[in-house]
C-alpha cells in the first residue's frame, strides 16, 4: 500500500451545497471522492471560531477561496469569539460542514503548558469534539466577574511575541476582561516588528474603520489580524511596550 500526502488546492474543489448562513461548502476533490475522511488536530481556543478542531479541517482547511472568505467575514460578529461554540456564526458553517459530506472519525488532542498531550479525544465529529472543548475549559477557561479598567497582557514570551502579527492573540483575550473605555498594555519584544506584509501594510495605510469594512467585503490573510486588533480599538485603547522604536509604536 502507499500513502500520497497531497496539499489542498483551492481552485480545485466542488461544491456540496450551503450553510444556513449562506456559506458555500466548498471541498477539495480528492477529499471530497474519499471513500474515508478522518479529521485530525488539536483543541485550542481559536478568537474568532471559539476552538480549532472537529471539521475544522474540512471548513476551512479543504475549502475554497469563496467558502473561506464566506465564512471568515463573520469573524467581526461580536459572537465569534474564543469560546463561544453556539451562536458562533464561524463555527456554525464548521460545524455544519459535516451535514454535506459525511466525516467518518476525528481524533483531536489538547495540550498543556509544555505542548505535551494531555487528553485525546475521538469518534463522531461533533460529540467527539465537544468532549475535547469541556476538557480545555476545565484547564484554561475562567470567569471574569468584573471588567478592568486596566489590564496589562503578553502573549507569553518568546517565539509568541516575536513580532505584532504573533503578539495579537495576547490582545483578543484581553478584550473581554477590559471595560469598554478601558485600556489594554500591551508587553512584547515584537524585535522582528510587523511580521507579515499585508499585515503591515494594513496597519501603516488604513483607518481601523477601513480595515472593519474591508475585512468584511474581501477577506485578507494578514488583513485579519489587523481587522481584528481594530475591533478592539473600538471598544479600548491599547499602549504597547516593547523593543521598537516608539515613533513607529505611535
Amino acid at each position: 500500500s502507499q500513502i500520497n500526502i497531497i496539499d489542498s488546492d483551492m481552485e480545485k474543489c466542488i461544491n456540496l451545497g450551503k450553510c444556513k448562513n449562506g456559506t458555500p461548502v466548498d471541498i477539495f476533490e480528492p477529499v471530497a471522492k474519499a471513500d474515508r475522511i478522518i479529521c485530525m488536530g488539536n483543541i485550542e481556543y481559536h478568537y474568532f471560531a471559539g476552538y480549532s478542531g472537529g471539521s475544522k479541517a474540512l471548513m476551512p482547511g479543504v475549502s475554497s477561496h469563496a467558502a473561506i472568505q464566506a465564512n471568515h467575514s463573520n469573524m467581526v460578529k461580536e459572537e465569534a469569539c474564543a469560546g463561544n461554540l453556539d451562536t458562533n456564526p464561524v463555527r456554525q458553517d464548521i460545524d455544519e460542514t459535516g451535514e454535506h459530506i459525511k466525516i467518518d472519525f476525528i481524533v483531536n488532542v489538547v495540550l498543556n503548558s509544555k505542548k505535551e498531550i494531555v487528553m485525546a479525544v475521538a469518534g463522531h465529529y461533533l460529540k467527539a469534539h465537544r468532549e475535547g472543548c469541556k476538557y480545555l475549559d476545565k484547564m484554561y477557561r475562567i470567569e471574569v466577574e468584573k471588567q478592568a479598567d486596566i489590564a496589562i497582557v503578553s502573549p507569553g514570551g518568546y517565539p509568541k511575541d516575536i513580532n505584532i502579527y504573533q503578539s495579537q492573540k495576547g490582545l483578543d483575550n484581553a478584550k473581554h476582561a477590559v471595560r469598554e473605555g478601558g485600556i489594554i498594555i500591551l508587553v512584547v519584544s515584537a524585535k522582528e516588528k510587523f511580521g507579515e506584509k499585508i499585515f503591515e501594510e494594513w496597519m501603516l495605510n488604513k483607518t481601523p474603520e477601513e480595515m472593519i469594512v474591508e475585512i468584511k467585503e474581501n477577506f485578507k490573510l494578514g488583513g485579519h489580524k489587523a481587522a481584528a486588533i481594530a475591533m478592539i480599538l473600538q471598544k479600548t485603547k491599547i499602549y504597547m511596550v516593547s523593543d521598537l522604536d516608539d515613533e513607529l509604536v505611535r
